[in-house]
């Protein structure tokens, strides 16, 4: 646990792994439900292929400037100079206003938006964003909770949503008020200002929180991003749905492999071992569509 404000109330948890010697690790940001350990998955995986990879939860910060200035802050704390950043839901548009807001010294090597958004107003709660901090914790959580899948679901799904739903009572009323105001908050993306960066588009093709709408804007808004589509995995893919994750997480890392920018233990890396990985990838994605 870090402090990096003035305010001692703010506290960051993190989980860091991986080798030390990684200068551009990849930071993962969860969704108003998630805390640091919903990335348990990949951190296992990741780190076992040899990848650094720090898993955040953020503490109470009430506007997006807010939360841009302390996590520069903190990335200055752990030393790290740039990063790439997963971010899932509301992780992903953090992500994307941090890179925005660092756009003049860029602190953002690469981005991963999982079932992201580049505009809050998709969610029409831009006229409540002021009251969430007034609302009881269990009103919040019924908020949070409308958006999760219901219906019949397989058990990875079923066990991805269990887990969320008890992540999502270990948090306080202010840590989900502040979030539910960062997530509602009337505020877009400026993609002039991080055109540059290399994007993955993760999203899935089944029930999710997020409208069609709202991934059409996020492909044109980042028209050279690649897309990592997955059939199935709700809202909490990177739970339910780990092993597509994390590939496509190697996926993407792999352009930076060699560089100074890579995320990964240099004598870790096997080109052929990820050859093989995207060959059955794409071979699982072809029987799908069969």
């Amino acid at each position: 646990q870090i402090i990096v404000d003035d305010d001692d109330s703010k506290v960051w948890s993190l989980y860091d792994a991986g080798p030390r010697s990684i200068r551009c690790p990849l930071i993962f940001l969860p969704p108003v439900s998630g805390t640091a350990d919903v990335f348990f998955q990949q951190i296992l995986a990741l780190t076992g292929w040899g990848y650094r990879v720090i898993a955040l939860q953020y503490p109470v910060y009430w506007d997006h400037l807010e939360f841009c200035d302390g996590f520069r802050k903190l990335l200055d704390h752990l030393q790290l100079d740039k990063v790439h950043l997963f971010g899932a839901s509301l992780g992903g548009f953090l992500a994307q206003k941090f890179a925005e807001y660092t756009h003049k010294s860029p602190r953002v090597q690469s981005l991963i938006l999982c079932n992201s958004f580049s505009d809050t107003s998709i969610f029409n709660q831009t006229w409540t964003a002021n009251s969430f901090w007034l609302m009881p914790a269990f009103m919040l959580k019924k908020i949070v909770l409308g958006n999760f899948a219901s219906g019949p679901l397989d058990p990875e799904m079923a066990d991805g949503i269990d887990f969320m739903v008890d992540r999502l009572e270990s948090l306080g009323q202010s840590e989900l008020a502040s979030r539910l105001t960062l997530n509602c908050q009337n505020s877009y993306v400026e993609p002039h200002k991080i055109r540059d960066i290399p994007v993955t588009i993760m999203d899935v093709f089944d029930q999710s929180a997020l409208s069609t709408e709202a991934k059409e804007e996020m492909y044109k808004l980042y028209p050279n991003a690649r897309r990592a589509h997955l059939k199935t995995g709700g809202n909490f893919p990177y739970l339910c749905r780990s092993a597509e994750v994390n590939l496509y997480i190697q996926i993407h890392l792999l352009q930076f492999h060699g560089t100074r920018y890579a995320a990964i233990d240099p004598s870790m890396v096997s080109a052929e071992e990820l050859e093989v990985q995207k060959i059955s990838l794409h071979a699982s994605n072809e029987q799908e569509e069969q």
